[in-house]
């Protein structure tokens, strides 16, 4: 059929690449091969070459002018090695830190203890010093190395970690610098603070015989619990001050356990203005430092803040 057949135009290609094919083959001659090319021209260049040698000329490049070539980088060079991060100065400093740290680390130390007592700078300070932004957990890193550092014997720390330290120092004698006392009311009363998870309480405390009124009401009527009501008064238990202070407080706020956590700060403060000698027992027992921990909320998909629904194949 007349589809079947090869076209005009398939037939009239097919006859041209045959005649090409046939032009090549003639034209290139039968002897010459790409390899003796090859040599032929390499024996015409030796030739050539010895000719000029003979002749007493030398045609070569001529001689480099050295002091024409160009020595200065294509780019800039950053003084800085961490000048391309978000914080540079604060990493240099963390570099440097840490190459006094791995030259003296075989010099001998001391305790912490009977190591010079030196007030470094605290994050905000330092942030404000090199204008850049500093994590609270990188800066904690960043005092660790200094405490190491500080460490070292005094008699033979060298000059440059003893310069490193010190620019790291507070300005002032900031160990010297004592907190004025709170002085008391002209009713002799000494007023605390104190907070716990939601709950916040304020705590007046005065001389007398062991009376206590917290929101109008005796302390048994607002904590029926004995836990709470020796959570309360902890502080006056702590340092046996349970029959020589009144206490007049006002509790708000949260549950019962927060508001008795709470006047334990309240009440812990107010004792340190009457009696600021009391601070190292007070601090021990833990009731002038506020526990910053919450209660985590609740999520979607949960019952509880962690606790998941039992998973269910079917």
């Amino acid at each position: 059929m007349a589809w079947q057949r090869p076209s005009c135009f398939a037939r009239a290609l097919r006859s041209a690449q045959n005649n090409f094919q046939l032009d090549s083959h003639v034209s290139r001659p039968s002897f010459a091969t790409p390899q003796s090319t090859a040599t032929a021209h390499l024996h015409s260049q030796k030739r050539s070459l010895n000719t000029s040698i003979q002749g007493g000329e030398i045609t070569a490049a001529p001689p480099l002018d050295i002091s024409k070539l160009r020595t200065t980088p294509h780019r800039i060079l950053p003084a800085s090695p961490a000048y391309f991060t978000g914080t540079p100065k604060f990493i240099d400093d963390v570099l440097k830190l840490e190459q006094l740290c791995r030259k003296y680390a075989i010099l001998p130390t001391v305790s912490v203890s009977e190591a010079p007592k030196m007030a470094f700078l605290k994050r905000g300070d330092y942030k404000n010093a090199i204008h850049e932004e500093v994590p609270a957990a990188k800066y904690r890193q960043l005092q660790k190395m200094l405490a190491r550092l500080n460490q070292i014997q005094p008699n033979v720390m060298p000059r440059e970690v003893k310069t490193a330290l010190q620019s790291f120092v507070r300005q002032g004698d900031a160990l010297q610098q004592k907190v004025a006392p709170k002085p008391l009311d002209r009713m002799g009363r000494a007023r605390g603070m104190g907070r716990r998870k939601t709950s916040h309480a304020v705590a007046f405390l005065v001389e007398g015989d062991g009376d206590v009124i917290i929101n109008g009401k005796n302390i048994v009527e607002v904590f029926p619990r004995v836990h709470d009501r020796e959570s309360a008064l902890w502080p006056l238990k702590a340092t046996n001050r349970l029959d020589k202070y009144n206490v007049w407080a006002i509790s708000r706020g949260g549950g019962i356990t927060g508001q008795a956590e709470a006047l334990t700060v309240a009440i812990g403060k107010a004792l340190l203005v009457h009696e600021p000698a009391m601070k190292p027992i007070l601090r021990k027992a833990g009731c002038i430092s506020t526990d910053p921990r919450q209660v985590e909320r609740k999520k979607h998909g949960h019952l509880k803040a962690r606790k998941m629904p039992a998973w269910v194949r079917r």
